[in-house]
């Protein structure tokens, strides 16, 4: 998980820039998992219960994939967009400064056995949280890219 740059567009960088970016790469990562995951789920059938406003518009009733953009009530992409607006400015930062590499939020709170774990595991389950969200990434694009053509993919049907 160290400084590689096969194509060498970074050879003026340093380890900080090289740490922004990889900080970034994983924040798109998990963002995509979660992404490809909703996607999957929601293609499924499975809807949250209840009303999404109070004019009644119900969660089954807004459709999947980029056509829920437009069917969500502007008040509903509203409270979304400062949403995350809150978790990127406030929750998911390292607050503390005890963060052992880029992405690190636990901030002393939050564990889940860690610090149990010799460095090489840790390297390993970092590079493999790594490898997921990479492959996020490109799954998450490729049902972008099949809805707008209009396709039908297993699993997932239409789209």
């Amino acid at each position: 998980l160290g400084f590689f740059d096969p194509l060498g567009m970074l050879t003026d960088a340093d380890q900080e820039r090289f740490d922004r970016l990889r900080y970034v790469e994983l924040k798109h990562g998990r963002i995509s998992q979660l992404a490809f995951l909703g996607q999957i789920v929601t293609r499924y059938g499975i809807h949250l219960p209840g009303d999404i406003d109070k004019s009644g518009l119900s969660f089954d009733s807004i459709p999947n994939g980029w056509a829920a953009v437009n069917a969500i009530p502007a008040a509903g992409i509203t409270q979304m967009i400062l949403f995350v607006g809150f978790l990127e400015l406030g929750v998911m930062k390292d607050a503390t400064g005890e963060s052992e590499f880029p992405g690190d939020f636990r901030n002393g709170f939050i564990d889940f056995g860690w610090d149990t774990f010799d460095e090489e595991t840790k390297l390993q389950k970092r590079g493999i949280e790594l490898n997921n969200g990479r492959a996020a990434m490109m799954g998450i694009l490729g049902l972008m890219v099949h809805e707008q053509l209009g396709t039908v993919l297993p699993v997932v049907g239409q789209m």
